[in-house]
């Protein structure tokens, strides 16, 4: 009889120490969230240039594969390299990308400045650097010039807890 007291008092004060000890190692400071962003994004289309002023036969730049082409690789790109983690986007942003006469991007701007907008333009200027494919630049004369090409996108962030 005394075994099985014996056996039952350990037992319940195993179950008793070990909720203190779970109480007493928690840490309450230590927060975690489990936030997902889910952005969807629109490339909006025609591509818009900038015409070259004094230029009877201007041609346009083109990307190779096409502007269809070039909005599924950018789209891509978006998806993988963009950190919606530091920010949630909603709205109309234009993006002007310099062309130089070798077909190479050389300047990207964004707009409108808004809150946390200057973290995402930052990403959006790796996410065109990381696409590997030159441009065919715009010709005038038959010869290769800088042109500015003006994209227009609409994005939709939807943040959730999971």
């Amino acid at each position: 009889m005394k075994a099985i007291a014996l056996f039952l008092g350990l037992l319940v004060a195993n179950f008793s120490f070990a909720q203190n000890n779970d109480v007493e190692e928690r840490d309450d400071n230590m927060i975690t969230e489990n936030n997902k962003n889910f952005l969807k994004i629109d490339i909006k289309e025609p591509l818009l240039q900038v015409a070259v002023k004094n230029c009877n036969d201007f041609k346009t730049a083109s990307f190779e594969g096409g502007i269809p082409a070039y909005k599924e690789t950018l789209r891509k790109y978006m998806y993988v390299y963009l950190n919606t983690d530091f920010y949630v986007l909603n709205g109309d942003f234009t993006f002007t990308l310099t062309i130089d006469p070798t077909g190479k991007v050389t300047n990207i701007e964004g707009a409108p400045k808004v809150a946390n907008s200057e973290v995402f333009f930052e990403d959006m200027k790796y996410v065109v650097r990381r696409i590997k494919k030159n441009w065919i630049p715009a010709m005038c004369g038959g010869q290769p010039i800088t042109s500015q090409v003006k994209i227009k996108i609409n994005l939709s962030s939807i943040a959730t807890d999971v």
